[in-house]
């Protein structure tokens, strides 16, 4: 959990009463949200979210059914021929440190947690591969203990928003925390990435049908150069 936030950092009133309208409102916009990630286990959820990085989600789903099949359990990842798994998960990208990675998650697992994974941030974060990123995904989404994952899309609209002035993802983190009750956490985060991925753009964020423009600082931004309906950013 993120450190809880002095008496001078924590948020005033109107932020956070901005910020749960913005959570309620693509909480209605995106009923479905979750990881899109495919996965059974912990074991294979956090292998997908170790091969997720700088690839796509879909392109990971691709992948995966072939690799939980062949490596089943931690002990498979650690004795596994580094070249049969590199060939496996080759499509992902940066292959080869990928495959460390597993081979190395493996075997940690096996020498500190009886060959399964762990349910604490603390000790997710030991492993070969798993940053607070990654933990927070597994413990969001399969043991169900709320976090916030702060990937480059949560990042980016919680700046968008006014929600953080940080770059840092720890610090991204602890903002958030300090305006969204805890049991939201997981789904918030699953909100803001489908909304990031799919109107919230990096290069062009599509305000005209975005449901939150009236609590965006950025759209209200925007709207000065750019010829955004005003019934969008009326209350």
């Amino acid at each position: 959990m993120p450190a809880s936030p002095t008496p001078a950092e924590r948020p005033d009133v109107a932020l956070v009463r901005r910020a749960r309208r913005v959570n309620r409102a693509l909480a209605a916009r995106w009923p479905d949200a979750r990881c899109e990630l495919d996965f059974r286990t912990p074991l294979e959820l956090l292998v997908a979210t170790v091969l997720s990085a700088q690839t796509t989600d879909v392109r990971v789903n691709q992948v995966t059914p072939a690799l939980f099949a062949r490596y089943p359990d931690a002990a498979a990842y650690a004795g596994a021929d580094p070249a049969e798994l590199e060939a496996l998960i080759r499509p992902t990208g940066f292959f080869r440190a990928k495959a460390r990675s597993l081979q190395g998650l493996g075997r940690a697992l096996l020498e500190r947690f009886d060959g399964e994974v762990p349910a604490r941030l603390e000790d997710l974060v030991t492993l070969p591969g798993v940053g607070r990123k990654t933990a927070n995904v597994v413990l969001g989404d399969a043991f169900g203990i709320p976090g916030i994952t702060v990937d480059t899309h949560v990042g980016r609209l919680a700046r968008r928003l006014g929600w953080t002035t940080q770059d840092d993802p720890v610090k991204v983190e602890r903002d958030i925390a300090a305006l969204i009750p805890r049991a939201e956490w997981t789904l918030l985060s699953h909100r803001l990435i489908f909304h990031g991925r799919r109107t919230c753009h990096a290069r062009t964020p599509d305000c005209a049908s975005c449901p939150v423009t009236r609590d965006c600082p950025s759209a209200l931004v925007r709207a000065e150069a750019l010829p955004l309906p005003r019934a969008a950013l009326r209350p």
